[in-house]
């Protein structure tokens, strides 16, 4: 089977006709403007050795060339072989804290817009898989369903603040069993769920929760946001403006940090994975580098006939056309007899 990939240049082979046109119009003005000159004795003697076959030879080979050119540049294809295109991929659900403390400013800008920027990288990385997002607080619900439109996920994670949060706190263990659905509905082997929060839920339906996913395949990835130092929850007015702290109701600001020591023991018990996302850190970004790299599992595999790339003869041939151009002279060679020339 014979194609063109780019045929829009085959409209460039308008040009072949109309450079002869304008070879032949130059060529009869210079007979004009010689017969102006001179009379035609005089004109025949002085063009006497101009081989007129050469200079029309030479011509049509630069004609030729021009038209094989533009030839190469439609890409001509002729000749197939199929190749089979397999599709990878992995269901990746990331469950967001949306508490008032993860507003809290010990991590630049601050917690949540911190897990906002990873959570973009990340997008920016994956071609295939599918990504969900999961809100929580004290209860937890589905933000952006599994999907492969980064584009659509991402519109959703900028929507997502404490404001969403009818009821504050941290109910881990929820955003766990909401996001083991989420990929449950899936229905795919290779599945990720990454936990972001700066939560203090230790219950035990936490620790339940992640036995679960890890036992049933998931790769569970626990990011714990935040210091260990106590810092004030900064609160926010609807124009955006800071009004102060969050404070208890004897007046005192209230403060959040991240203890750690029990995540990780939790967390380790049970065989998932933790990391810190601290000021100056870079884990988190290591992490989201290690999901991206994921090969996940072939979803799909197609037979692709792909047609074989010509255009290289026809440059070929343009090219040695315009060598021969080069070495065709349009002047005649005579032998004559230089005897006696110099007596």
């Amino acid at each position: 089977m014979f194609r063109f990939a780019d045929p829009q240049w085959l409209l460039a082979l308008t040009l072949v006709p109309l450079l002869g046109v304008l070879v032949l119009a130059g060529s009869r003005s210079r007979r004009r403007a010689l017969g102006a000159f001179a009379d035609s004795d005089l004109v025949a003697k002085l063009t006497d050795s101009v081989d007129v076959t050469a200079r029309r030879g030479k011509t049509v080979l630069r004609l030729l060339a021009v038209g094989l050119l533009c030839v190469a540049l439609a890409r001509p294809q002729f000749g197939t072989r199929v190749e089979t295109v397999r599709s990878v991929g992995q269901d990746i659900v990331i469950a967001v804290d949306l508490s008032r403390s993860m507003l809290a400013e010990d991590v630049a800008p601050n917690r949540l817009e911190r897990a906002r920027l990873a959570i973009l990288r990340l997008m920016r990385q994956l071609d295939g898989d599918r990504i969900g997002l999961v809100a929580f607080a004290a209860d937890a619900f589905v933000q952006s369903p599994l999907t492969v439109d980064y584009s659509a996920a991402a519109l959703f994670l900028g929507a997502m603040n404490p404001d969403l949060m009818p009821i504050q706190g941290t109910d881990l263990g929820a955003a766990l069993r909401v996001s083991l659905d989420a990929l449950e509905a899936g229905a795919r082997d290779a599945r990720v769920l990454v936990l972001v929060t700066d939560g203090e839920d230790h219950e035990d339906a936490f620790a339940e929760e992640l036995r679960r996913a890890v036992e049933s395949g998931v790769q569970v990835y626990l990011v714990g946001v935040g210091s260990g130092e106590g810092v004030p929850i900064p609160l926010y007015g609807q124009d955006g403006s800071r009004e102060g702290f969050l404070r208890d109701e004897e007046g005192n600001v209230v403060t959040t940090r991240l203890t750690e020591e029990t995540f990780q023991r939790i967390v380790g018990e049970a065989g998932a994975t933790y990391v810190r996302a601290g000021a100056g850190g870079t884990a988190f970004d290591d992490l989201v580098d290690e999901i991206a790299r994921g090969e996940g599992e072939e979803i799909d595999a197609l037979q692709v006939t792909q047609f074989q790339e010509q255009y290289q003869i026809f440059l070929a041939m343009a090219l040695l056309f315009l060598v021969a151009d080069g070495l065709i002279t349009d002047r005649r060679r005579r032998s004559e007899d230089w005897v006696g020339r110099f007596e």
